[in-house]
């Protein structure tokens, strides 16, 4: 689906372009006191010259403890409301606004509200990978990072609501043994791995394990021998002897995977479809339009403060228990 063409990629700088862009960024940078905040899956030439490159848990804590004016957001569109939400006073930038998430998009908050009006009992978790408003209507938010921790630590009496991704939400309920309601939702790039596919790499690579994100459908994660989310992947693939390792996530991870683990190589896991595995809501954002929004301070992050003032709460309910000890 995502196979790469033998031209450039539209979006990719070409070298010669990239230290001009680069140094118009860092001044662009110093002159409006901007943080530049990028996800795992950004293109390599945005991770390189962001501030800091995390998931979405990190990317949260980031953006909550900032001092910067102006933090600009490269990723999607549910991950700049975030640091909105978590700094409603902050100029908060988005290089590319169409840059949406299918996962985002299954859950809109009318249709959750209706749910949640068929159960007063229930406790609703909603991973961060959602509107303001689905935020706003949650009990606690959750990342891959920290489901598991966020699960174990909800009150006992209440019947747990997950949304909007069904299979994290299921790789979680393995977890922690807690049962839960989950919405049927799930992001379009990691259900692109199947069983079969898994195990066709696994044959050309019979000594490599195989790390998965949580959003991968049950079959695969029941093959990876870690399923974790993208920071976790981080610290496995570093303490691992393996020198050959599959990797089962959104391409961009890869250049991350690269520059913390150079003695590794890390091979993409294919789908059914491709050699490898992009969103395309993450590709939208390029190094020109990370340049172009700060030098014109749009496209901005606007959100009603109501929304903003309720989802802070879940947010923060995320962030104090996933600090805990």
């Amino acid at each position: 689906m995502f196979n790469a063409p033998d031209a450039m990629p539209a979006g990719r700088v070409a070298p010669a372009a990239l230290d001009s862009l680069s140094r118009e960024i860092l001044e662009l940078k110093r002159s409006l006191n901007a943080v530049i905040l990028a996800h795992n899956y950004q293109v390599a030439e945005i991770q390189d010259v962001a501030d800091f490159v995390g998931d979405s848990l990190g990317l949260a804590r980031q953006a909550a403890r900032t001092s910067a004016d102006v933090i600009v957001f490269c990723g999607v569109h549910f991950m700049a409301e975030t640091a909105k939400i978590l700094n409603p006073s902050k100029h908060v930038l988005l290089p590319d606004l169409d840059a949406g998430c299918s996962l985002e998009s299954s859950c809109p908050g009318s249709k959750l509200r209706a749910l949640q009006g068929t159960n007063p009992n229930f406790w609703t978790i909603a991973y961060i990978n959602c509107s303001a408003e689905v935020k706003a209507l949650a009990d606690c938010i959750c990342t891959s990072g920290n489901a598991v921790k966020i699960v174990n630590a909800a009150p006992k009496d209440r019947d747990l609501l997950f949304v909007p991704d069904e299979n994290l939400g299921g790789w979680v309920m393995e977890q922690t043994g807690r049962p839960m309601t989950l919405w049927k939702g799930d992001c379009y790039v990691h259900v692109e791995w199947t069983h079969a596919a898994i195990t066709r790499i696994r044959q050309l690579h019979p000594g490599a394990p195989v790390v998965a994100h949580p959003e991968c459908p049950k079959a695969v994660r029941m093959l990876a021998d870690e399923v974790c989310s993208t920071e976790k992947m981080v610290t496995w693939c570093r303490s691992t002897p393996a020198k050959d390792i599959i990797i089962a996530t959104e391409a961009g991870m890869l250049h991350r995977l690269k520059k913390e683990c150079p003695d590794k190589n890390f091979i993409p896991a294919p789908t059914d479809r491709c050699a490898c595995n992009e969103c395309r809501f993450m590709k939208m954002n390029t190094l020109e339009k990370v340049r172009d929004c700060m030098a014109n301070r749009t496209p901005e992050i606007q959100l009603p403060p109501e929304i903003a003032a309720r989802a802070r709460v879940s947010i923060e309910r995320m962030l104090e228990i996933s600090g805990r000890d």
